[in-house]
């Protein structure tokens, strides 16, 4: 299995050894080991800092676990959340796996300038302001912050933030039904307080989710901004292409992930997407 030697560049080389560390990943189950460095250069024809920097990699995306003193496994296996609603019904995502929520922070305050823009309403209206912590399996997976009209929901409690589905409290206590979300998803790092919520070294990677929820009359629910860890969660998308019904505008964009000119009729692109969850080591 050794590195082709003519390959040009750091960056190509890194990449076909994290490419062959991948093979040996997939050849294990979860938690077994995987040679150690010294074993893998000489096997693969490296030098260390090139087999280092593409296991950092595989870490960093929670392939490989490291432990000190022992050596590198392969990681435990993956949950799959759904993250798109289906046709018949608005959920939160759903995962295998215990969900549970710890409440940070629950407290009425005005909604100020931003948040109220997000959800119509005076700087001065009175929302519920509530932070949780989401754990899968007992182990911290996000950081969620959640802003609600009081005057929509006078009667929310906090009991109903910590236990079951907040969206199911909504309909059957309170007579809100939600039914369509915009929702934002970009890279980011934690900040110390983050890392220490979620057990992760300061400036780790993350996801940040914003989203904005309405009810069946249009009037924005909540708003909330949500943080993943970024060594547990991933997106997978699936793409359907179709034949265009329309003709190609000029200057037209291009569909994420997809070069310009990929697709040469310009089908249109539709998709549905799914989270992916670590499980813990």
């Amino acid at each position: 299995m050794e590195i082709d030697a003519t390959a040009s560049g750091a960056v190509l080389k890194r990449e076909r050894v994290r490419d062959a560390v991948l093979q040996l990943i997939e050849a294990r189950r979860p938690g077994d080991a995987i040679p150690s460095e010294r074993a893998l250069c000489a096997q693969l024809g490296v030098s260390r800092p090139t087999l280092r920097a593409a296991v950092d990699e595989l870490v960093a995306a929670g392939l490989l676990v490291r432990e000190h003193g022992r050596g590198m496994f392969v990681a435990a296996e993956k949950i799959t959340q759904e993250l798109a609603p289906d046709a018949h019904a608005f959920s939160l995502p759903r995962a295998s796996g215990a969900w549970t929520s710890r409440l940070l922070e629950f407290r009425t305050l005005p909604a100020g300038a931003r948040v109220g823009r997000k959800l119509r309403i005076s700087p001065a209206a009175e929302i519920r302001y509530v932070a949780r912590l989401r754990l899968v399996d007992g182990s911290p997976i996000a950081i969620e912050h959640l802003h609600v009209p009081a005057a929509l929901l006078p009667d929310l409690t906090s009991a109903e933030f910590e236990q079951g589905d907040l969206y199911e409290h909504l309909q059957d206590r309170h007579g809100v039904q939600v039914s369509e979300a915009v929702q934002s998803i970009e890279p980011t790092v934690v900040t110390r307080a983050e890392a220490d919520l979620l057990d992760v070294p300061e400036l780790s990677p993350a996801l940040l989710f914003e989203r904005l929820t309405s009810d069946t009359h249009d009037r924005p629910v909540e708003y909330v901004h949500s943080l993943y860890r970024g060594d547990r969660y991933r997106i997978v998308s699936r793409l359907a292409l179709g034949p265009r019904t329309r003709p190609a505008t000029p200057g037209e964009g291009h569909h994420p992930g997809i070069p310009p000119g990929d697709l040469a009729h310009g089908d249109p692109v539709t998709f549905s997407a799914r989270g992916v969850v670590q499980d813990g080591p």
